[in-house]
């Protein structure tokens, strides 16, 4: 008999499930709705909401609508894009993730509070590119620095005043490097400040997901393949337990994999829905109640 276990920890974090509870709102009111990006990392997600009507845009299709309603996701927008729809008369439902609304906020208030006579390194701990570190440069009118990997942190000037954020979901372990890198480089001269902005609700599932993947025999991990977050829980899972495999959705879980796994963990990213890690529970359960049937049948 097959243990199947959904890790209770996983799915939608609490800016995301603000912001899908936002969208669905509005659809069954209106049927339509523009949602800036990708609303979650998320390709099964984000197709369940355009059946209902949601309409994702980029950004050069944003700046060309007027006088319609856009939802922003939690991962926040720059000041620029607000810009855009004031001009354009365009009603924002803005589900920026409060923890991300606030971290903005003290990036401008740091900014805004630099001394023309003392250079000041406003440095952000995140990925380049990403939608919520878009949002941080651009409260810094694009002049802060984008660190990725500790590596990089060496190209830092030294002889100025530094100070360090960090994207919500990056890791505290890397975080912790890099603050303790710059502490020993930093000249006498310059001084040296650091926020630790990371989100523990999603920081926290790290740990969890590593003692949830090391208590099964099997695991498979369920996230999109843009989702950050996802790729970063995956390795954890992968460092504690080698059986662990990354998938989509119930249609890529490979069946030879079930054959010798009597516990089996079902896990996912902060992007994950619910509704897909159950569907992915109820196909491993067919495939295993399979097994069972032909091995009776061959006795």
């Amino acid at each position: 008999m097959n243990n199947i276990e959904i890790d209770p920890g996983s799915g939608f974090c609490f800016g995301v499930t603000t912001a899908i509870k936002k969208a669905e709102e509005e659809l069954q009111k209106t049927g339509i709705l523009y949602c800036l990006g990708d609303i979650v990392h998320n390709g099964r997600e984000c197709d369940r909401l355009k059946q209902h009507g949601l309409i994702t845009i980029n950004h050069e299709e944003f700046a060309r609508l007027k006088n319609v309603k856009v939802l922003f996701r939690a991962h926040g927008e720059p000041p620029s894009t607000y810009e855009i729809a004031k001009q354009n008369n365009i009603e924002l439902i803005d589900a920026t993730c409060p923890v991300v609304l606030r971290l903005q906020k003290r990036i401008k208030q740091e900014y805004d509070a630099t001394q023309p006579d003392r250079e000041k390194q406003i440095v952000i701990y995140g990925k380049n590119g990403h939608a919520e570190v878009l949002g941080l440069v651009g409260q810094t009118e694009d002049k802060a620095i984008i660190i990725e990997h500790f590596e990089e942190v060496s190209r830092l000037d030294m002889s100025k005043d530094i100070r360090l954020y960090s994207q919500t979901t990056k890791s505290l372990e890397e975080f912790g490097r890099i603050v303790q890198y710059i502490s020993e480089h930093i000249e006498p001269s310059a001084t040296f400040e650091y926020h630790d902005t990371i989100c523990r609700q999603v920081a926290n599932r790290m740990p969890n997901i590593k003692k949830f993947a090391s208590t099964h025999d099997l695991v498979f991990f369920v996230s999109g393949r843009k989702s950050s977050n996802g790729k970063v829980l995956y390795q954890e899972c992968k460092q504690v337990n080698r059986n662990s495999h990354l998938i989509d959705g119930p249609d890529e879980i490979d069946p030879s994999l079930l054959r010798d796994a009597k516990d089996i963990g079902i896990c996912g990213a902060t992007s994950t829905p619910r509704w897909l890690m159950e569907a992915c529970k109820e196909r491993i359960e067919e495939m295993c109640q399979e097994f069972s049937s032909a091995n009776i049948s061959i006795r």
